[in-house]
């Protein structure tokens, strides 16, 4: 999978991680819908909550790339809410607050799993050549603060030279803010734009929103 990434004809590399690098541990989102009907008192079949969660997700993750902005977390939880009867007048700030805590620990415990193969090493590949890595991610229900905790424990963070992240610059891909945020955070001002190699998963966001900014621009498929 990996070896048709061209690592010679470029010289920073900048990582998607979702359904890239990584992929959901099987049984997080089930633990995860457990949680949030019973931290708010959510008065529904756990099938119907799934279902729920499920469409604002994706509907939200569809808003992100098509405007370019960042739906934020609390937010998605409050459309959740509101469409499972719930009476947002009811709901605090601290509420949300304390549920995505709860959310991040769970996260770390049921970890996601590293679906890239021989990553470490193809990093330290990249990295023994003088070259740089980033991370670059549209975020959700995970924000990247957490995304940045995950990746120390998987002692991944050490190979990373920089995080971009959708919440924190409320800016997703494909928008070309966001990778013009990737290009002024590398650390080499006279790099052309065709010498970055995007890689992701989603041939809007990742392949087309690099291309189109002025990246080169590699697309990963796995059978999940």
């Amino acid at each position: 999978m990996k070896t048709d990434i061209d690592i010679r004809s470029h010289s920073h590399f900048s990582f998607d991680l979702w359904l890239t690098l990584i992929k959901s541990h099987p049984e997080f989102k089930t633990k995860r819908v457990e949680l949030f009907a019973s931290f708010f008192g959510v008065d529904k079949p756990l099938d119907e909550v799934s279902k729920v969660v499920k469409y604002y997700d994706d509907l939200c993750n569809t808003i992100n790339e098509v405007i370019g902005g960042n739906v934020d977390t609390f937010e998605i939880y409050l459309l959740i809410l509101n469409a499972l009867g719930i009476d947002l007048k009811t709901i605090r700030k601290d509420q949300l607050n304390g549920f995505y805590q709860k959310s991040e620990d769970l996260f770390l415990e049921y970890r996601p799993v590293v679906i890239f193969e021989n990553l470490h090493r193809f990093f330290d590949e990249i990295k023994s050549q003088g070259k740089t890595i980033n991370i670059l991610s549209n975020t959700g229900f995970i924000k990247g603060k957490t995304m940045r905790k995950f990746l120390i424990g998987e002692n991944l963070d050490p190979y990373i030279d920089f995080h971009v992240y959708s919440d924190e610059i409320n800016c997703s891909k494909p928008d070309p803010k966001i990778f013009q945020e990737v290009k002024n955070l590398i650390n080499n001002p006279e790099l052309e734009l065709k010498q970055v190699l995007h890689i992701g998963d989603n041939p809007v966001a990742d392949y087309k929103g690099a291309k189109d900014f002025g990246f080169n621009a590699h697309l990963i498929t796995y059978k999940i």
